[in-house]
């Protein structure tokens, strides 16, 4: 586990219960105390179609809603920022409406056939697509980003685009991962679902 991850995660509570199942604490790790993406974390985000993301009401319920697209819908850009365009769905807003109480959020992401899976925390803030694409952004972000932001603010069917200031991630444990594979990894490999499935 990196530092930065477990210094958000590993909570008084969390460590309490460490020590009594383990006799101590889990180490943090080492490492840059500071999140920072790099080669490793951007091509394994750049090669998703799905992520799940969760978010925390005012009441403190958490919801976990999927997102998806085509591999590179989910973009870095820059060692510390995360965006995607956020498409019409079931018109419920729950993530919206819960990023507007609390702004921390989480990803999941996962490749099945290789088994592994990364966990992201961070601050998440919804741009409107409109005012994006007319290059307008809020005085808070910094102007450096907008080449990112405005090409997923024209995405067919972007409503908003989601942007992600990452707190901490971690690199999770693949024990227990099913092995697997998208019908384009199959095809990849000259394999095919049957035609009638």
């Amino acid at each position: 586990m990196s530092r930065h991850f477990a210094n958000l995660a590993y909570t008084t509570t969390v460590r309490a219960e460490q020590r009594r199942r383990h006799g101590e604490e889990l180490s943090p790790g080492a490492g840059d105390p500071i999140p920072r993406l790099g080669l490793r974390e951007a091509g394994f985000i750049a090669a998703r179609d799905t992520a799940f993301l969760a978010t925390v009401n005012a009441q403190g319920w958490p919801h976990v809603q999927h997102r998806g697209g085509p591999p590179g819908f989910l973009q870095v850009l820059d060692e510390s920022t995360l965006a995607f365009a956020d498409l019409g769905g079931n018109r419920q807003f729950v993530s919206v409406g819960n990023l507007q109480d609390n702004d921390r959020a989480a990803l999941l992401l996962l490749d099945t056939a290789a088994r592994r899976r990364l966990k992201i925390l961070g601050h998440m803030r919804v741009l409107e697509a409109p005012a994006l694409s007319a290059g307008e952004l809020p005085a808070d972000v910094p102007g450096a980003l907008l080449s990112g932001l405005q090409p997923l603010a024209r995405a067919p069917g972007a409503e908003r685009v989601m942007v992600m200031q990452v707190a901490a991630f971690d690199w999770n444990c693949s024990q227990h991962i099913t092995r697997r594979w998208s019908e384009a990894e199959l095809r990849a490999h000259g394999l095919a679902l049957p035609a009638d499935l």
